[in-house]
């Protein structure tokens, strides 16, 4: 039994019948306090909290049901049982569409004070795991908010962590005469600045969980060129992205590395040491994004002999295995290459 009993307001223009509930209601320890107008209900209500109430259909100069959103509308306002002495079915369903939880029907007999018992327990036990279900709701979100913020500081850190191996990597890359050497520096300069634009648009963005293409990819495109245009003179330009795409952060980081991986391969083999224009479109279609990476150059359609060490090549299988895309080459250029990313959004 609790400490204190239920408190539960009472409003009925009939005086005998709140005393006649008082005292039923009084061996379950529930303690009834009854008023007969909605007027002094809400007085009440706004001085004294109340567990729960019980609210007759005609009142003194109104109907209960034109008391039910007045009740409602009150901060963390209890639950409603109505009670009404009308057989017409329409008042109860009109009662619960207002907010009540229960309603008894008002016999003359006086059984509906066991029912109206009954129903209170029962509506009690209701709000009670409403309350923790709300209790248990704030939890949650509190956690997320909580994790989303600890997500966003580690992806501060990893792209700030990130920034600084690029530097390194660039600084290593300037020592080093070696054209061949400092261009497979450079190289690893772009894939992780490839990887470091996405952790660090994740921490800017409102969902640590995926990022927005268009604002990933022009990011990608502006850092691209400036670490590939140190020794070339090709240019690169961001053409047309969809603005609304989101792409989740594994498949963000693969398509990235495999963007960058197109990019210097057409940075170092498209236009020899004469440079030209480099261009990324993206689209949407059924359901998947299609990046296309391409260059007005001496051509390439994935077949035939492989320059370089091949590592370019297999780093952009790996990435497409896992961000579950498919990479082409469009055979019908005349002239130039046209590398096609097909990804599932």
């Amino acid at each position: 039994m609790p400490e204190q009993p239920v408190r539960i307001l009472y409003i009925d223009d009939d005086v005998g019948l709140g005393i006649l509930l008082s005292k039923a209601l009084a061996p379950s320890f529930y303690a009834v306090e009854a008023v007969v107008s909605g007027e002094e209900a809400l007085a009440r209500l706004a001085a004294t909290p109340y567990d729960l109430i019980a609210l007759d259909h005609n009142l003194v100069n109104e109907l209960g049901l034109d008391l039910i959103p007045r009740i409602r509308a009150l901060p963390d306002a209890p639950p409603i049982i109505y009670v009404t002495g009308s057989e017409d079915a329409r008042i109860a369903v009109a009662a619960l569409k207002a907010g009540a939880v229960d309603y008894v029907w008002k016999d003359v007999q006086g059984h509906y004070r066991e029912l109206l018992g009954q129903s209170i327990k029962t509506a009690l036990e209701q709000e009670k795991l409403r309350r923790e279900s709300e209790v248990a709701q704030r939890e949650i979100r509190t956690a997320r908010d909580r994790a989303e913020t600890l997500l966003r500081e580690v992806n501060h850190r990893v792209a700030n962590s990130l920034a600084i191996v690029t530097t390194f990597v660039q600084m290593q890359a300037n020592a080093i005469s070696d054209p061949e050497a400092r261009d497979m520096l450079r190289e690893t300069q772009a894939r992780i600045a490839a990887i470091a634009a996405v952790h660090r648009r994740l921490y800017t963005s409102t969902d640590v969980r995926s990022v927005e293409v268009n604002v990933y990819l022009a990011s990608l495109a502006e850092e691209l060129a400036a670490t590939m245009n140190v020794e070339r003179r090709s240019s690169l330009r961001l053409v047309a992205a969809p603005s609304e795409i989101m792409l989740g952060t594994d498949k963000a980081i693969a398509l990235g590395v495999i963007v960058t991986e197109l990019i210097t391969n057409a940075y170092k083999y498209a236009y020899g040491a004469g440079g030209g224009e480099i261009r990324i479109r993206a689209s949407a279609e059924g359901g998947r994004l299609i990046v296309a990476v391409e260059d007005d150059g001496v051509g390439w359609i994935g077949v035939g002999e492989i320059k370089g060490s091949g590592l370019g090549s297999r780093i952009i299988r790996a990435m497409a295995q896992t961000a579950q895309a498919e990479v082409a080459y469009d055979t019908s250029q005349a002239g130039g290459t046209r590398a096609l990313i097909s990804v599932p959004v």
